[in-house]
């Protein structure tokens, strides 16, 4: 793969802990045994550019390099944006983080008329209402027809997982309906106010605020993922329903000037302020803890003493320090903004391929430098990581196989499975006969159009004509006495596809 290295912005001071030349050779293995095509590096530190590059290509196959402002979508690193346009809002009064939801939207329910009464702003970023992880996302994600005021409005028919602020469960959903409060409050979009109130007056000229952009801008990374086997551009979401939790594009150059306010307390000048230190105590300070897991092994340094979500930021420890960090994931782009408030020091890391381990190896090569933590291969850690997850999905698969009835039959004739089935929240799935092969289509998502093929008794697997999508699903259907149809359930087939693929939460019954 050719390698590339374009501009450096600043200087590498004598005492900074980080050999650029060093770097550069580092991030190029990086990039070799994860097979990322382009990323680009942003590290901040002090209030200054330590660094900006492009490295790689952005798109396999031309000679097109990445430079410090060619765009990525950096995915959910946008709710950190979202959160603090809302603590703009508390803080010129026309928003209370404690206020109710409905105060603002009238129309919002959830399914439980008691959480819909007691829902806040501050819930609505925190992950702790009570959806189950990615509950609802089949409303935006693989990109759909619904509008993001039908998303929210639909929500009140997607059953609640678990009680209201008990557990942690990570969603995008309530980031629409942040987006909504604050169209809602302002008489403005959530794209035009988050160009206008933050990207403005950062001087973030390069960044973006709609998905939709990826396809009118010449200077972007072209999204790749490995499919059977092998790492591939692929086809860039652009539905502009989901911007307020995965919307803004931005590059190395405009990331810098993201992290140096936010790591400055808002701070633009020494007269000017984007937002207030009580705002950058609120948007950092641990809502909802985080179950703290023993790391993988070989990974004992990301062992942590506190882990848990503020607002639109994840908060832990590492090595004793407050790190003030989050992630990004979009079909074939994968990014990570990583502060600690201490050091003063920033690391952003956008790549065009859906490999964490490698925006994972850069950003604590970096930290590790800084903090004089020691030599640590986490190439080498961070490999062994990915060939066990490789090996366990193998594993997972070869166990399905094993298991399946191939001998057993459908108790209907095919024909009799066939018709319309409606969920409450999601809307119509349509399974018919198409040149005598049964079919499945959900009514608004396009590329969730596939063939129903026999697993085994009642259940068939759609496999989606888009195979980019990387998410089979098993489709279970449960007779009435009579033979008849009386419900049907989906689940993804491997536990490695993506959690937005909320199968599970269906619950579709015939239409009759």
């Amino acid at each position: 793969m050719a390698f590339f290295v374009i501009s450096l912005i600043g200087y590498v001071p004598a005492e900074a802990q980080l050999s650029v030349s060093e770097f550069d050779k580092y991030v190029g293995v990086v990039m070799k045994e994860f097979e990322v095509p382009g990323l680009c590096v942003t590290i901040v530190k002090d209030g200054k550019v330590i660094l900006v590059k492009g490295y790689g290509v952005k798109k396999l196959g031309e000679n097109s390099v990445v430079d410090e402002r060619t765009l990525f979508n950096i995915a959910s690193n946008t709710k950190a944006f979202t959160a603090t346009a809302l603590a703009i809002l508390v803080e010129e009064g026309k928003l209370a983080w404690d206020a109710p939801v409905i105060k603002y939207l009238p129309w919002f329910r959830l399914a439980d008329p008691c959480v819909t009464q007691e829902l806040t702003v501050k819930d609505l970023l925190v992950h702790r209402s009570g959806l189950g992880l990615g509950a609802g996302d089949l409303l935006w994600w693989p990109t759909s027809a619904y509008t993001r005021r039908e998303i929210a409005t639909r929500l009140q028919f997607i059953p609640l997982e678990t009680s209201f602020r008990s557990m942690y469960a990570y969603d995008n959903v309530l980031y629409l309906v942040a987006g909504e409060v604050i169209e809602a409050v302002t008489d403005t979009s959530w794209e035009e106010f988050v160009a206008s109130r933050l990207l403005k007056p950062l001087g973030m000229t390069g960044s973006k605020t709609r998905l939709s952009e990826i396809l009118t801008n010449s200077n972007v990374a072209a999204p790749h993922a490995k499919i059977d086997g092998s790492v591939r551009p692929v086809t860039a979401f652009t539905g502009d329903n989901s911007n307020p939790a995965a919307g803004v594009l931005s590059n190395a150059i405009d990331m810098a000037k993201w992290m140096i306010v936010q790591l400055d307390s808002g701070r633009l000048s020494d007269v000017s302020r984007l937002f207030s230190r009580n705002s950058t105590r609120q948007l950092w300070t641990e809502v909802t803890p985080i179950p703290i897991s023993e790391p993988p092994p070989g990974l004992s340094r990301l062992r942590s003493n506190f882990n848990g979500y503020a607002l639109g930021f994840g908060v832990r420890d590492y090595r004793g320090r407050k790190v003030v960090s989050h992630t990004g994931a979009m079909p074939g782009y994968l990014s990570r903004v990583t502060m600690l408030p201490e050091d003063k020091l920033g690391i952003a890391v956008l790549t065009n391929q859906e490999s964490g381990n490698a925006f994972n190896a850069v950003t604590y090569y970096v930290i590790d430098r800084y903090l004089k933590a020691g030599a640590f291969d986490w190439v080498a850690a961070l490999k062994k990581l990915e060939l066990r997850a490789d090996t366990m999905t193998e594993a997972e698969q070869r166990s399905r196989e094993t298991a399946r009835d191939t001998t057993s039959r459908p108790s209907l004739p095919i024909a009799k499975y066939m018709g319309t089935y409606r969920d409450d929240w999601y809307g119509d799935i349509v399974m018919a006969l198409e040149s005598g092969k049964p079919t499945i289509k959900f009514s608004h998502t396009p590329s969730l159009t596939g063939e129903l093929a026999h697993w085994q008794y009642d259940t068939f697997i759609a496999r989606w004509y888009d195979r980019e999508l990387r998410a089979d699903a098993y489709v279970t259907f449960a007779l009435n006495p009579d033979g008849s149809i009386d419900q049907v359930k989906m689940q993804a087939v491997s536990s490695a596809t993506d959690f937005s693929f909320d199968f599970h939460d269906l619950l579709l019954k015939p239409v009759r």
